[in-house]
């Protein structure tokens, strides 16, 4: 049975390195049929915060990842003391104060396959013991001591590497999927199922995440949470995509897949072994082709909620005007904030307009024109799109302009802004009272 397990630390939100590796194991349990596992290690007692857990499984659930077993560190202190104790009586390990190191053999070749880079050899002679200064302790024939490893702190909670061992043991975990920085905790974690006598799972390091400025990702470049990415309008569905894509691929140049259609190509051997580079335009790009293909349905309800905290509507309000405002404007959209800077002007009763709009389209006095598309607008009895844009040609015919003229600076006026999608089909959805006061009040 394969099963694997991904294990954050609450003391920190999920970022999005701790997503993708969260991801692939996801994904290599669904595609094998295996387990997945999420174990959460909150050894450290000061700084694992109860709200710091439960954002990892509110955006774990969000990105459309479920567990099917769960377990907490905190919860299993007997364990690994029982285990250190066991380790102490057959004199692999000794005590140290109140601490429990285990023995390391020195010069002990350690060979490891890893899944993605193949087989990566270790020595324990690289086990080095440093001082403060960052100078290597030498023994008492002057060779360079070999550290041994720490299983349980003087403080009575184990270390990170022993309780990852017990763990993935008893928990019958089969496959190690995580970051290319745990490299080093491998070896480590190799002696110590050697010392309880357990069998090692198969390992698959997967590839660092860079930022565009080719430096480890950071803030700047990307390494927010993923809490912070739900809350700036992008789609699960969508960073779920462009995350299966740092270090793996669908095959065929694919790059918009859903998690059900990735999960059946996925192979752990395929990932990369060279770093990821995150980039933010990529990500935007394939939100908005989410953006475009998603149910309108779907989409009025992901977005009311968000417009009624905002007072832009109320509960109550036909969700028909809204669908029609969403189809007009989703194909523009790249996150879900985007539907609020282009479409806020449909939601306001009065318009206001920056000084680069009033310079660049309103600083002719278009008075007696708008003055007379009011007039002509107000006498129809329809206000579709292709009625209002034919009484429009009339009125500039009429008026003696070009149509072009006044396109400009309509639409200035009734949205405060100098692009759009059709005029004649926001003129329709604003609606006539609304089009007719704002056409008056323009060169006020």
């Amino acid at each position: 049975m394969i099963k694997v397990r991904f294990a954050p630390s609450p003391t920190g939100f999920l970022h999005i390195g701790g997503a993708r590796t969260a991801l692939f194991n996801w994904m290599y349990a669904k595609s094998q049929k295996g387990i997945f596992v999420l174990r959460i290690e909150d050894t450290d007692q000061q700084r694992s915060e109860k709200r710091f857990e439960e954002e990892i499984l509110d955006s774990m659930k969000w990105l459309g990842m479920d567990w099917d077993e769960l377990y907490y560190q905190s919860e299993r202190f007997d364990i690994y003391r029982d285990y250190a104790q066991k380790l102490i009586d057959e004199e692999k390990a000794y005590k140290e104060g109140e601490a429990v190191l285990l023995k390391v053999p020195k010069s002990q070749e350690i060979k490891i396959y890893d899944l993605i880079r193949g087989e990566i050899i270790f020595d324990t002679s690289s086990f080095v013991a440093i001082d403060e200064n960052g100078k290597q302790v030498l023994d008492e024939n002057g060779a360079p001591l070999i550290k041994d490893t720490v299983l349980m702190k003087s403080d009575g909670s184990p270390s990170y590497n022993f309780c990852c061992v017990v763990d993935d043991a008893l928990m019958n975990i089969s496959h190690v999927i995580r970051g290319e920085d745990h490299i080093s905790n491998t070896p480590k974690q190799f002696l110590i199922y050697e010392a309880l006598g357990f069998k090692p799972p198969k390992y698959a390091h997967l590839p660092l995440i860079m930022g565009t400025d080719g430096g480890r990702l950071s803030k700047r470049t990307g390494a927010v949470a993923v809490s912070d990415y739900r809350q700036q309008g992008f789609l699960p569905e969508a960073l779920v995509n462009y995350l299966m894509l740092l270090g793996w691929s669908p095959g065929n140049n694919q790059e918009i897949i859903s998690l059900d259609q990735a999960v059946k190509k996925f192979s752990i051997k395929k990932v990369n072994k060279a770093a990821a580079v995150f980039a933010m335009d990529k990500l935007k790009w394939i939100n908005g082709e989410y953006l475009k293909q998603i149910n309108t349905d779907d989409l009025i309800a992901i977005l009311k909620p968000m417009l009624i905290e905002k007072k832009m509507i109320e509960n109550n309000d036909d969700d028909k005007r809204l669908k029609r405002i969403i189809d007009l404007y989703k194909g523009r959209m790249t996150t879900l904030h985007d539907f609020f800077d282009w479409t806020s002007f449909m939601f306001v009763d009065d318009l206001t307009y920056d000084t680069e709009i009033k310079q660049e389209h309103l600083s002719i006095n278009r008075s007696k024109e708008f003055s007379l598309l009011a007039e002509k607008f107000s006498a129809l009895v329809s206000f579709e799109p292709e009625v209002i844009e034919q009484s429009f040609k009339n009125t500039a015919e009429e008026l003696g302009v070009k149509p072009a003229e006044l396109v400009h600076p309509l639409r200035a006026a009734l949205s405060g802004l100098a692009v759009g999608p059709s005029l004649f089909e926001i003129i329709s959805i604003l609606g006539k009272e609304k089009t007719v006061q704002r056409l008056h009040k323009a060169f006020k």
